[in-house]
């Protein structure tokens, strides 16, 4: 019997359709480049502007700045090109040309330059990237149904947590490894990287078809601002708009820590001195960690609401962004790296497949676009606060407080939030808009 239980799961597995394959896989081709950010780039930046005299603590201020900077052009462009992405035929050219000028971005870390060139070069990679994310999770309602919702999202993440480690992998036995010099090593990495992403974004790029849209409008640009500023103005066209409302602003608090906490932990454990070799080798435990703790959070999905999973997510972010400011050691960092990664994939997964529910699929490149400048805004705070308080303080671990101080505030906008989605039944909707059950 137990045998039987296991062959079924096995084939509820692999059943998955080919588009659904295809979606997921974008995340192992677009994670490369989170892991190349998040853990190489940093320590490549500080090597440069080590070059320039620019100490390490300076260069991590630098750092922060820029990545405050990304988010806050994020959450102007999110929601317009998001908006514009519902209109009929538009989402799969503008997902398509963001993914490929980021694509490019990457290609470009491999011409040699001075540390500012760099910077700037990494700012608009890192634009492209995340903006062909706000298309590419707004398609989630367009490839799968939402029962399939949280099971898809999080093999999405999975196996890009642990597809990513292959260009990675290469990448260090490339500099870290293999006796070649940094000048050479370094672009043949960066060309690596861009060419995995390529090859799993064409995929997608030609099967993708829009099933939920707005029909075009003759003055589209000007309407394209209407819906964006109205779209949680229409009570009759979406009813659970407070639940959508107090998520956004749940989201906002919690998903800071999750951002911040990838976009700085390079950086912050190169302030306190650890060994950047060791940096690495912790993080790539951090993405092989999170590929099965992210397909577990997606088969709990199935027996527990997801809502329950992302609220023990948080509660398990705030008490790793508190273990932060005490930390000290090397091992420490080794702990926390183990610790982001048995939450990490679970909280960002359900999370996108939640929302994904809880919205109108017709609007779900603007309402996407909308959480996107929630959730960048809530990184634009948290890396600022952190940069700031570093920068004032000389001492990287305080500038972790703010950072654990806002998963409270997130916990408390998240249990409003789906008490609220709760008085609703989505699995029952009637043209994808949720009906009160009270």
């Amino acid at each position: 019997m137990e045998e039987e239980r296991k062959a079924v799961g096995k084939r509820r597995f692999f059943k998955d359709s080919a588009l659904e394959w295809k979606w997921m896989l974008y995340d192992v081709g677009n994670s490369a480049f989170t892991l190349l950010a998040s853990v190489i780039l940093p320590i490549y930046f500080s090597y440069l502007a080590g070059q320039s005299g620019v100490d390490e603590t300076s260069a991590s201020t630098i750092w922060s700045f820029a990545a405050s900077g990304i988010t806050l052009t994020l959450a102007v462009l999110s929601p317009i090109l998001g908006t514009f992405s519902d209109y009929r035929g538009f989402k799969r050219p503008l997902f398509f040309l963001t993914a490929i000028l980021g694509i490019l971005g990457c290609f470009l870390f491999a011409v040699p330059m001075p540390y500012i060139a760099f910077l700037i070069v990494f700012v608009f990679a890192k634009i492209f990237y995340s903006v062909s994310l706000v298309f590419y999770d707004s398609m989630l309602s367009d490839v799968t149904s939402l029962e399939k919702a949280d099971d898809i999202s999080s093999k999405g993440y999975a196996f890009g947590y642990i597809g990513s480690c292959i260009p990675f992998l290469i990448s260090i036995l490339l500099i870290v490894v293999l006796p070649i010099d940094t000048a050479v090593s370094m672009p043949i990495a960066f060309a690596i990287n861009a060419l995995w992403w390529l090859g799993f974004t064409i995929p997608l790029a030609l099967s993708y078809r829009q099933k939920h849209y707005v029909e075009r409008e003759r003055h589209a640009l000007r309407n394209n601002f209407r819906r964006l500023f109205h779209v949680l103005g229409r009570k009759k066209d979406i009813p659970n708009r407070k639940g959508i409302l107090l998520f956004l602003v749940a989201f906002f608090f919690y998903i800071d820590g999750v951002y911040s906490i990838i976009d700085m932990a390079t950086s912050f454990g190169t302030a306190l001195g650890f060994d950047s070799t060791s940096l690495i080798l912790a993080l790539l435990v951090t993405q092989v960690v999170a590929f099965p703790a992210a397909i577990a959070y997606g088969k709990l999905a199935r027996k527990v609401p997801s809502d329950v999973l992302i609220f023990v997510g948080i509660l398990a972010y705030t008490a790793i962004g508190l273990f932060a400011i005490f930390l000290t050691q090397e091992w420490q960092f080794w702990v926390l790296a183990v610790g982001v990664g048995l939450f990490q994939g679970g909280i960002q997964s359900l999370s996108r497949s939640y929302f994904a529910k809880i919205i109108p699929s017709e609007e779900s490149g603007c309402l996407f676009g909308i959480l996107d400048i929630f959730g960048k805004g809530a990184s634009f705070l948290g890396t600022m606060l952190f940069g700031i308080v570093t920068h004032f303080t000389g001492d990287v671990n305080l500038g972790v407080i703010p950072i654990a101080c806002l998963f409270v505030f997130g916990i408390v906008f998240f249990l409003l939030a789906a008490k609220e989605n709760r008085r609703f039944d989505f699995s029952a909707k009637e043209g994808d808009k949720g009906t009160p059950t009270d």
